[in-house]
């Protein structure tokens, strides 16, 4: 987990102090693609006011006692954003292995490392 937030925060850096026009163009744009609903408005509404605000927007955050706690997206939306973060994981780990930052283990080797870690977990 460490060494993806690690390249998060590259990512951020470049974004925020290499990219400046990038970062606010895109900062811009989501601002205007995303609003929030109250649950109470979905209670009222029901779930086609979904359809009708996903018309308008890409992304709703539902609001919950004051606090912002679900997104919803649409399938299209949903499965863009699967495989941007699937290219970032995939970025990650380039990242990595140019680093040296990993190691070779047959399946048993990793099954004993697995097992001690997961009873250092439980």
């Amino acid at each position: 987990m460490g060494a993806r937030l690690n390249f998060i925060a590259m990512l951020q850096h470049y974004l925020l102090l290499e990219a400046p026009l990038c970062y606010n163009t895109l900062k811009s744009t989501f601002k205007e693609t995303i609003v929030t609903i109250s649950a109470n408005e979905i209670k009222q509404r029901g779930v086609s006011f979904f359809d009708e605000l996903l018309n308008k927007f890409d992304e709703l955050i539902i609001n919950v006692r004051g606090k912002d706690k679900y997104v919803v997206l649409d399938i299209e939306r949903y499965k863009e954003f699967r495989a941007n973060e699937l290219d970032l994981a995939y970025m990650q780990m380039m990242h990595d292995m140019e680093n040296g930052n990993y190691k070779t283990q047959n399946a048993q080797e990793h099954l004993a490392e697995m097992k001690v870690l997961l009873k250092d977990e439980l």
